[in-house]
């Protein structure tokens, strides 16, 4: 990239100020540093947690992330704040169940995919949020909703479909059951995601998250609750890798 803007520079097609704006390593726009070199580091631009930041603040960050031709994806959006920013960039999209905001130059491509296992249609935000997650960031997915243990029949007819996958997402609520029988029935790697769904004595995803860190089934491991978006991130990584130097 550096040869590149000197060598820009040096034909005219780049003033130095435009060259030294490319080559900073963020952006500071006072409330915000924006890490424009995070893509390169790590192979992924720097996403948006979308709670606790003001509408307009997420839109200024969301135009300099599209002005640097990033892919963009903003989470935990309410509706409120998608009305705002969508009329700002309507060619953004808002995906209402997985509160999320993105913007994406390419449809998903190439050999392998994730597939997102979620136990109810409770836990149906934070499945949509990894799938989301997967897809801005160029992986595909595929879905595999409401198929929790108290009908284990539901899992079961699409298990050789999951077991294709190169990694799971296995998003549940309620005892957090679901990842311990997956990881009982497939060779690829679990991501589980407890969920924040269940009755009292589930303590907002305590207990599932607990269920989930103390599974007897191997290959399996565990974000924070209601984490769809890391356990995507770390799913996106393992199917990288899984196809590194592969050609689409």
């Amino acid at each position: 990239m550096i040869d590149d803007i000197l060598a820009r520079v040096a034909n005219g097609t780049l003033t130095a100020a435009e060259a030294k704006k490319e080559l900073g390593t963020y952006e500071d726009l006072g409330f915000v540093k924006i890490d424009h070199h995070r893509r390169q580091r790590q192979g992924v631009p720097e996403i948006i947690f979308g709670e606790g930041k003001t509408a307009e603040q997420i839109t200024t960050i969301i135009e300099s992330l599209k002005s640097r031709g990033h892919e963009v994806l903003a989470t935990r959006i309410s509706q409120e704040k998608a009305a705002f920013i969508l009329n700002e960039m309507p060619d953004l999209t808002y995906n209402e169940t997985a509160r999320t905001v993105s913007f994406v130059t390419k449809k998903p491509e190439g050999a392998g995919y994730i597939a997102i296992v979620c136990a109810g249609t409770s836990d149906l935000p934070v499945a949509e949020e990894a799938a989301v997650t997967a897809e801005t960031l160029g992986v595909p997915v595929r879905r595999f909703y409401d198929v929790g243990v108290a009908g284990l029949h539901r899992l079961l007819a699409h298990i050789d479909e999951i077991r294709g996958a190169d990694v799971s997402v296995c998003v549940a609520g309620m005892e957090g059951a679901l990842p311990s029988v997956l990881g009982g029935l497939v060779e690829n790697p679990i991501i589980a995601v407890p969920t924040s769904i269940g009755y009292g004595a589930n303590f907002n995803g305590l207990s599932a998250l607990l269920s989930m860190l103390n599974s007897c089934a191997s290959g399996v491991s565990v974000v924070n609750i209601d984490n769809g978006f890391g356990a995507a991130y770390n799913a996106v990584l393992i199917h990288r890798l899984a196809h590194k130097g592969a050609t689409t």
